[in-house]
């Protein structure tokens, strides 16, 4: 008997399911005494003992459905190892309820805090194999997280659609994308969309340069701009601030987010009108594009793989292209950033793209 626990934690993205299904296609093609315990909504299953006792067939056809079958929430890290309101030990709970199923193997899918939890469980005697999942493309150890390619793509869309009434009323939009820390999904999606401006957290910004770009293009007789900014974008300003004065500093924040506050900024610099689109949870939500249905089962056949070989303690990650095994200690805790001197922001800077230095 193989018995194998899964869960998906964090946010949810497009290709999650993709992901499970080829991860249960894989061990189901190879084993017919399969047992599938399915957590619900990501580590609080595993904590509280929540558990669905599931079959290969609740895996068949969800390759294209977005979101999650299992639930998901978020439980941050830092809080793992303090007891709940009522006493509970979590990682011991996590531990227990493992072992109560018998698990050979739990199966999770997940971002950078939850790849922190899985590893803590990987240093606790568990057997953990775990599937790259953020829009962020973000995780340290491979080329490429699924359902960032479907967040690129509905971003694009978004900026897309702007341009045509940006144009027509001789406007500046600000687009404003999921980011908070790392910029890959604005960098790409304002590339793809024709962005005059990208701002990101990686590169923090003066807004007087931004201004300069705004004026330069209506001097030219381009009477509209499109600006891609990252939820965590971040002037050069702000920039200088130890970590604690910048936090300060946004929990006095006038504005909804940091697109509305440069929106003020430039209106006052330019004295023209600026509107502020936020596509938000959109680019996380819907069917996942065809590149992440494919990286997802890529994945989650290698996964299987690995399980069938009890090889444990490994992420499946995207090295050069191909499928490999990356040890979750040199994954967890380590983000990937936009490198500011990186090909592609050189290539995009070639072409007139400001990055608001």
């Amino acid at each position: 008997m193989l018995r194998i626990g899964i869960l998906t934690s964090g946010g949810d993205c497009q290709a999650l399911n993709a992901a499970m299904r080829g991860v249960i296609k894989g061990l189901s093609v190879k084993r017919n005494d399969l047992e599938i315990y399915g957590f619900r909504d990501g580590y609080k299953g595993l904590i509280y003992d929540i558990a669905d006792r599931m079959t290969p067939d609740d895996f068949s056809g969800i390759l294209n459905r977005g979101g999650t079958i299992l639930g998901t929430s978020r439980q941050p890290f830092k809080k793992m190892r303090i007891p709940d309101e009522n006493g509970l030990d979590k990682v011991k709970a996590m531990k227990n309820n493992y072992r109560k199923y018998k698990l050979d193997c739990l199966v999770v899918l997940g971002g950078n805090g939850t790849h922190k939890t899985a590893n803590m469980l990987r240093e606790e005697g568990l057997n953990v194999v775990t599937l790259p999942k953020t829009i962020d493309n973000d995780l340290w150890g491979t080329e490429m997280t699924f359902g960032f390619q479907s967040a690129v793509d509905i971003a694009t869309d978004t900026i897309d659609r702007i341009h045509t009434t940006a144009s027509s009323h001789s406007r500046v939009f600000i687009i404003e994308v999921m980011g908070h820390k790392v910029g890959h999904v604005t960098l790409q999606s304002g590339i793809a969309g024709g962005a005059d401006v990208i701002l990101l957290p990686e590169i923090p910004y003066d807004i007087d340069k931004v201004a300069e770009v705004v004026e330069n293009r209506f001097a030219a007789g381009k009477k509209f701009s499109i600006i891609a900014v990252a939820e965590g974008a971040i002037s050069k300003e702000d920039a200088k601030l130890k970590k604690k004065q910048y936090k300060a500093k946004l929990a006095e924040r006038r504005y909804p987010s940091v697109a509305y506050e440069i929106a003020a900024a430039l209106e006052e610099k330019t004295k023209r009108e600026i509107r502020v689109t936020v596509p938000g949870h959109t680019q996380r939500g819907g069917a996942p594009c065809a590149y992440d249905r494919v990286l997802a089962t890529r994945v989650g056949a290698y996964a299987a793989e690995l399980i069938l070989n009890k090889e444990y303690g490994y992420m499946v990650g995207i090295v050069d292209g191909d499928t490999k095994k990356v040890p979750l200690s040199e994954v967890a805790g380590k983000l990937k950033y936009v490198d500011p001197k990186c090909q592609m922001i050189k290539d995009a800077k070639t072409i007139g793209i400001s990055f608001g230095e």
